[in-house]
């Protein structure tokens, strides 16, 4: 495509947010900094709540723990850009490695977890990667070529993910991962944990990306008028292809992060992570209807969660009272999302 096929484009997706007179623009674009206040009010209460919230252990431990998350709706936020949406990814953070470890550990021996051992150990990782890539492509195919509901498809994707995690792990928690799996999960980097440089790396990339690539720019003509992108000349299902699969990866790599943190693939892996996915990506300002919205918003989305589950844990509140938390803060994100971006009800 042309660069001066680009320049009508560009605005497809940007035209709800630029009318009238670019101060609704203006508008969505504060809206991506709304949450640093929160994130500062959090501070002081949990300062407030505990002298050792603001301890640098405390800071970095609530950083390493939302890396794994923070992959997630990294994936979750593009394809919601895109107008599309993946529910498997919960799945995908668990059923990667779990299948990478079945294909490179030995069939015997006196671990509890025994594998096929047809591959060598230092493959675990791109086995791991060309998997989550598998499964996107997977839901691409559903989604794009059968032209099954996206919500439907991916539900049962993953559902059976779920299931096929389970049988090949034996309902087990495999913990004789290999050193190089491990490795980037339990590594430090320049006195912080090499998870954090690396999910701050990946937004980076992907918020110049979706500025300045021209594929970047068109998931939000796509997600903002699908048919308008498509008569503009944009590959609508090849581009959309390519971010089911990119969410894929980047969902299997969370998995990688996730083992070397805690030293073995959980059983659980990843179970019930997606209301905490999308309860991040739609305070964080992505729309759920596509074509609009931020990295940076999604990254300050994950940090709010992360940070009002550690200040409810300084101050003595059961952690069973999370999951209630994280759907009330979906509910109310969706309430002003709903009035601010002036959307007319259907």
């Amino acid at each position: 495509m042309s660069d001066t096929t680009q320049l009508t484009v560009e605005p497809v997706g940007t035209a709800k947010t630029r009318r009238p007179g670019g101060l609704s623009f203006q508008l969505a674009r504060y809206r991506d900094l709304s949450l640093i206040p929160v994130l500062l009010v959090l501070c002081v209460i949990g300062f407030i709540v505990s002298p050792a919230f603001l301890t640098s252990d405390n800071l970095i431990g609530v950083a390493q723990q939302s890396t794994e998350l923070s992959l997630l709706v990294l994936a979750e936020a593009l394809i919601l850009i895109s107008g599309r949406m993946d529910l498997s990814l919960e799945s995908t953070i668990g059923v990667a490695p779990v299948i990478a470890m079945w294909l490179v550990l030995p069939s015997s021996g006196p671990a509890t977890f025994h594998g096929l051992g047809v591959l060598p150990s230092w493959t675990a990782i791109p086995v791991c990667l060309a998997v989550g890539v598998v499964i996107g492509g997977i839901n691409g195919f559903l989604i794009l070529k059968l032209r099954v509901n996206g919500f439907i498809a991916t539900l049962g994707m993953l559902t059976m993910l779920r299931g096929l995690q389970i049988g090949v792990a034996e309902g087990k928690s495999i913990v004789n991962v290999p050193e190089s799996f491990a490795y980037l999960g339990k590594a430090s980097w320049f006195g912080a944990p090499a998870a954090i440089w690396i999910c701050l790396v990946l937004f980076a990339v992907g918020g110049l990306a979706l500025g300045y690539l021209r594929h970047g720019r068109a998931l939000y003509a796509i997600g903002g008028n699908t048919e308008a992108a498509r008569a503009a000349g944009i590959r609508v299902d090849r581009i959309t292809w390519i971010v089911l699969g990119l969410g894929g990866l980047l969902a299997a790599f969370a998995g990688i992060l996730y083992t070397g943190h805690y030293g073995s693939v959980s059983a659980s892996q990843g179970n019930g992570w997606i209301f905490q996915v999308f309860a991040a990506t739609v305070i964080g300002g992505v729309s759920l209807n596509g074509g609009r919205g931020t990295l940076f918003g999604a990254l300050t989305g994950v940090l709010t969660l992360q940070l009002v589950v550690n200040v409810m844990t300084l101050g003595g509140v059961p952690p069973l009272w999370n999951q209630f938390l994280n759907g009330a803060i979906i509910i109310v994100a969706l309430i002003i999302s709903r009035f601010a971006s002036g959307e007319k009800q259907d």
